[in-house]
């Protein structure tokens, strides 16, 4: 089950992947027993994930994922 921007295989932690059941885009930060545990770019609740869901993200989902990290680090606090 490969969808759009994905590569199959399991990410280490700290790369970007997608939840291949609804296309979700996340920063692997670990393991939670058998699943893969991710958090959106720039930040937001973990989520669990099989392992057999999760793919790579491709470079240019990956460069989207970044500048919505950076953007948001960018805002000041009001």
């Amino acid at each position: 089950m490969t969808g759009e921007g994905c590569e199959p295989g399991t990410p280490e932690k700290g790369a970007f992947a997608v939840d291949a059941r609804d296309g979700r885009v996340g920063r692997v930060t670990g393991r939670s027993g058998p699943d893969v545990r991710l958090r959106p770019p720039g930040g937001g609740p973990e989520w669990d994930c099989p392992p057999e869901a999760v793919r790579t993200a491709s470079p240019g989902v990956v460069l989207r994922a970044r500048v919505t990290e950076i953007n948001r680090e960018g805002q000041l606090p009001r």
